[in-house]
């Protein structure tokens, strides 16, 4: 995702993604309003407005510019991958203007801060985990603010500046890094998943079934404590188990709750990764779009990758980026 911001004479905003050109923007009484009718500026109004009062808090002012937004996570037919678009367009906005109007470095943190504030305001949930892949980079082992919690504190807090310097509870973020004989697989779908349903859904089991939801906490508790044991001891087995109990816990919850997390493709996308000596799951919210598998080597790697294709799965030629947020 990338977002350059220009100095012009006039607010204008450019989404290419979505072939809006020169819009023109105006700042009213500290809202940012885009003149479209058009839903999609959504994300980039609110994200324009965090940031544009956080920065009003802290005594800075904006000069006029021309925000133009490109991105590469579609495939060339326009179809979205799954792989957090809207949060990483949230992201590009938040650090491409605090890297041009604050006097210094904006750190990953506040980045991330900003971006999680404006993205909750929007969507009305998710994790962030997509909103701190898209500030941090690399691999991260992450705990979620809860998205009521933020709301709730947003609307506690007298300023965003205040909120941003408050601890987060819940909010861990921590870099981690895979064994080097360990092979990371990305297939997609092609089929695309509405998060905020199958949080409808679970949040229903949570209400209605206490014990079932408490029993996926245990079990999920369980097989992230499994990967990360195989990520400190750098051995590729745990990160496997850890996987696999962790695919069966989406899937139980998933029957308990009526949703369907693991989808007939994302079935075979990961039974595929069993037969080839690794393990699969559903990425994000499962649901359709895309999953991953972890391999113990290039070859079978490579074999499941032609699996996958036979089968009606995308293999997806992409890698972890190691910087997050950040100026080129």
């Amino acid at each position: 995702m990338y977002a350059t911001l220009k100095e012009s004479s006039d607010n204008r905003l450019t989404l290419e993604t979505f072939d809006l050109h020169d819009l023109a923007w105006t700042c009213e009484n500290n809202e940012i309003h885009v003149k479209t009718d058009d839903e999609r500026v959504r994300f980039v109004e609110e994200a324009m407005h965090v940031v544009h009062t956080y920065l009003n808090e802290n005594n800075i002012e904006l000069d006029p510019f021309h925000l133009s937004i490109r991105s590469e996570l579609d495939d060339a037919s326009g179809r979205k991958y799954g792989l957090g678009s809207s949060a990483a367009v949230v992201t590009s906005v938040v650090a491409a203007m605090l890297m041009k109007f604050l006097p210094e470095k904006p750190s990953e943190k506040l980045i991330f801060k900003l971006a999680a504030i404006s993205h909750v305001k929007t969507q009305g949930s998710g994790s962030g985990a997509d909103v701190a892949a898209s500030s941090y980079g690399g691999f991260l082992q992450y705990a979620s603010f809860q998205a009521d919690w933020l709301q709730a504190a947003y609307y506690d807090s007298v300023s965003i500046t205040e909120l941003v310097k408050k601890d987060w509870l819940y909010f861990h973020v921590q870099p981690i890094k895979l064994p080097k004989d360990l092979y990371m697989c990305i297939g997609w779908t092609g089929k695309p998943a509405s998060t905020h349903q199958l949080v409808i859904g679970i949040a229903r089991l949570k209400t209605d079934n206490p014990p079932l939801y408490e029993q996926f906490l245990t079990d999920s508790e369980k097989a992230v404590s499994t990967f990360l044991n195989g990520i400190d001891r750098g051995e590729p087995s745990s990160i496997i188990d850890g996987t696999k109990q962790n695919r069966q816990a989406l899937a139980a919850v998933g029957r308990h709750a009526d949703v369907n997390i693991e989808t007939p493709l994302l079935k075979t996308l990961c039974d595929l990764a069993e037969e080839y000596g690794g393990a699969g799951k559903p990425s994000g919210a499962g649901g359709g779009d895309c999953g991953i598998a972890f391999l113990p080597s290039r070859e079978k790697a490579e074999k499941l990758a032609k699996a996958w294709e036979q089968a009606g799965i995308k293999p997806l030629t992409i890698v972890a980026s190691q910087t997050g947020a950040a100026e080129t």
